[in-house]
């Protein structure tokens, strides 16, 4: 049995499976224990210095001891498992079935635009579009950011508000969004795949059995499945799993500062977020905003300002930041939430070492796309 504040991938995804079921408010008050005693102990500042291996008053720049550094990073973090939850009940021919449907634009009214739109998975790109907000099929913004469907199945729920419980849920929800791809009903979006051949052969060996596996819940199971494989591991990673040279002396110093002034009370567990929702603006309101977030989903007067806390992988690549896409710098947003979430005045090298810490965020392989300056 772990200490408290000792946790691995497992216990945090015990957490999101109570979360799933039922049990928020016990999940909830669990989490909440874990924070209130992590936050006792780091926001001393210079106790949480001093546990992370370095002497109070030491420089900045110097690097802490790599051995302490990952043991208590471990504490809150963890490695990105293998395989997203529901995944080895996918077949490959439910996922190789998903992967033609996400690149589909016959999935939208005009023929213009596919899921891989919006969330751009091939050419080394993120699952993002890097825009403010997506534009859709015929031309007008949405009123959120798109997150990155990159490791989305390890999520608590998707959408910002975690309207939709999981990957299916969610696949249904942009076909049929006026906005989005705006097809008008599901049945229409039926028979335009019914009329390809190809499609009616892959339902068929994908839905073994079935009546009419050719179906608007096929469709969502398919492309979910065909999700669950998009899991990206990184050099942070190969850090936790011991290998001491994946980091920089800046990335470390980045890692050390991102834990002691307290940005772990919320981004933790393997995701570094992505496991349950917190007010955006705590100590200080963001920005005056029609968005109120979660309450339109729940009703509930505590969830006005509240998003789903989103994951920190692959962060580098896919901006803009934050559920409005207002800001475009890594940095900025950086700064922007030691100010309203922790209220911390976090300095230019804190800044410039957490944004380092960032990039090793960064999954193997992926280049995303360089963000237009403001």
């Amino acid at each position: 049995m772990p200490v408290a504040g000792e946790f691995c991938a497992a216990e945090w995804f015990e957490f999101i499976r109570m979360a799933r079921s039922g049990f928020d408010v016990q999940a909830r008050i669990q989490m909440n224990i874990i924070h209130f005693v992590r936050l006792t102990i780091t926001s001393a500042g210079y106790l949480g210095f001093a546990l992370l291996g370095a002497e109070p008053g030491a420089s900045p720049t110097s690097a802490p001891a790599t051995a302490g550094l990952r043991k208590k990073a471990l504490e809150v973090l963890a490695p990105i498992p293998q395989q997203m939850p529901g995944a080895e009940k996918d077949t490959p021919g439910q996922i190789a079935l998903g992967k033609r449907l996400f690149f589909e634009k016959r999935l939208s009214k005009n023929e213009t635009q596919s899921c891989n739109t919006c969330h751009v998975v091939d050419q080394q790109r993120a699952g993002v579009d890097n825009e403010p907000t997506s534009i859709g099929a015929f031309g007008k913004r949405g009123g959120r950011n798109s997150p990155t469907v990159l490791n989305a199945g390890f999520h608590v729920a998707q959408f910002w508000d975690g309207r939709a419980e999981n990957l299916e849920a969610q696949a249904k929800g942009p076909i049929l969004n006026p906005i989005e791809m705006a097809m008008p009903n599901p049945s229409l979006v039926i028979e335009r795949l019914s009329s390809d051949k190809a499609y009616l052969r892959q339902f068929a060996r994908a839905f073994p059995g079935e009546t009419t596996p050719l179906n608007y819940d096929n469709l969502a199971r398919a492309i979910a499945a065909f999700e669950r494989t998009l899991v990206t591991h990184d050099r942070f990673d190969d850090f936790l799993n011991g290998q001491d040279k994946s980091l920089s002396a800046a990335e470390q110093r980045g890692l050390q500062d991102f834990m002691t002034v307290g940005c772990t009370t919320c981004h933790n567990g393997p995701l570094i977020g992505g496991n349950g929702f917190k007010k955006f603006g705590i100590f200080e309101s963001y920005l005056p905003d029609t968005d109120k977030g979660r309450v339109a989903v729940t009703k509930e007067e505590a969830d006005e300002l509240v998003f789903k806390v989103p994951s920190l992988r692959n962060i580098a690549v896919t901006g803009p930041y934050f559920h409005d896409g207002r800001e475009n710098s890594l940095e900025s947003a950086i700064r922007r939430m030691g100010k309203i979430q922790l209220s911390v005045a976090l300095s230019t090298d804190q800044v410039n070492d957490i944004a380092a810490y960032l990039k090793s965020l960064t999954g193997h392989g992926l280049k995303g796309k360089p963000l237009a300056a403001k």
